[in-house]
């Protein structure tokens, strides 16, 4: 039986994790992790017989300390996560935190040597190549979580890394797919939360909608394929049946295909290298008929373009841009910044960052807490 410590277990993926793990004979969880949502993880807690629990928000971590379940170990604060993966044995770690949050738990659990099922995104992106040290140095295992890395690394597996030319990372092209600028000057907050296919959090709606989240996983992919920007592709495909391609170096092309389901990658990662068999829907590819695809308009949705330029110049730029980007979704969200000024201010703080690596997750802290400030200082002459 393998221990899971479920983090952001209140979440999109949180939730569907938990839905495998209790479906799963092979699985047991031991913590989970929240923001806020005090009741649903206490309701989690409850019906799994999990004993440590974290909460970020120390106020909403109040309502548990209160005696009403003096159970519960509860760990408190900005930090809290990552006390969780310090504290509670587990065999692996799901990290489904959103943002850069996630990373101080992702360096936790690598320093131990777990098995990381990874759908916190950020912590590649920020800090990959310290990242790739500790999984070097403590022989942890990182598996991606997200459909897309997900598929790219069944794929490469499955072909060998020597045997792979390119990957294909595809993008349902969210919301706007077809609109030009002029159009997305006028876009609302409720029109950019409507995603087509998927059902998600707002903050990765929003980056869905602006083609960030391709940016960032093009970042992600680069580490963890050892790729150079140049091999990594991004692809429109509306329908979301192919979540990942690879070229091979003969010419052929190896494709992940599948139903959109997010319990498919997450029971992959829980499980690996074995398969759960799960109550899914099968791919009908007669009733899908055709398979469309087309190049993202990259002059309309900059974004891609952008994080390209940021991986290239290491973490530190890339750490950059996902700070801005976090902090234009949040202004975005809240009415203080326009659908095109998300693009603006990633340009704008991109600018003004660094380049290299990072040495300690401090470096990185520093490096985001200063994009940050700039973001905010910027959003007012962008609007």
């Amino acid at each position: 039986m393998k221990r899971v410590i479920v983090l952001g277990s209140t979440g999109s993926i949180g939730t569907q994790a938990l839905q495998v793990i209790s479906a799963s004979a092979d699985l047991t969880v031991v913590g989970l992790s929240c923001g806020s949502q005090v009741p649903l993880l206490l309701e989690q807690a409850t019906a799994l017989g999990v004993e440590h629990v974290a909460v970020t928000d120390e106020n909403a971590a109040a309502m548990v300390r209160r005696g009403l379940y003096p159970e519960l170990q509860v760990f408190a604060g900005p930090g809290a996560a990552a006390q969780l993966v310090q504290n509670v044995e587990a065999d692996i770690v799901l990290n489904s935190i959103v943002g850069f949050a996630g990373l101080q738990a992702t360096i936790e659990a690598l320093r131990a040597g777990l098995v990381l099922a990874l759908a916190n995104k950020e912590s590649l992106v920020c800090a990959g190549a310290l990242v790739g040290k500790l999984i070097d140095q403590q022989g942890g295992l990182l598996i991606p979580v997200d459909s897309e890395h997900s598929a790219l690394f069944q794929l490469v597996s499955a072909a060998g890394h020597e045997g792979v030319s390119s990957v294909v990372i595809t993008a349902s092209g969210g919301p706007f797919f077809g609109k030009n600028r002029s159009e997305l000057a006028r876009v609302t907050k409720d029109e950019a939360l409507a995603h087509p296919t998927w059902s998600m959090g707002p903050k990765i709606t929003i980056d869905s909608a602006t083609l960030v989240n391709k940016g960032l996983e093009v970042i992600e992919a680069h580490h963890l394929f050892d790729l150079p920007y140049d091999r990594i592709e991004v692809i429109v495909h509306r329908q979301s049946v192919v979540h990942g391609m690879a070229r091979m170096v003969d010419g052929a092309v190896l494709a992940h295909l599948g139903v959109a389901d997010m319990r498919v990658p997450i029971a992959y990662a829980l499980h690996y290298p074995e398969r759960m068999s799960l109550n899914t829907t099968p791919l009908d590819l007669a009733a899908v008929g055709h398979l469309d695809f087309a190049p993202p308009d990259q002059e309309t949705f900059p974004a891609i373009r952008l994080a390209r330029e940021a991986g290239t110049r290491g973490d530190r730029a890339a750490c950059a841009f996902n700070a801005a980007n976090e902090v234009a979704v949040r202004a975005f969200l809240e009415g203080r910044l326009s659908f095109l000024g998300i693009s603006e201010l990633l340009e704008r703080v991109l600018e003004f960052s660094g380049s290299g690596d990072f040495e300690t997750y401090e470096e990185v802290a520093d490096v985001d807490l200063e994009s940050r400030r700039t973001a905010q200082m910027a959003i007012p002459s962008i609007g």
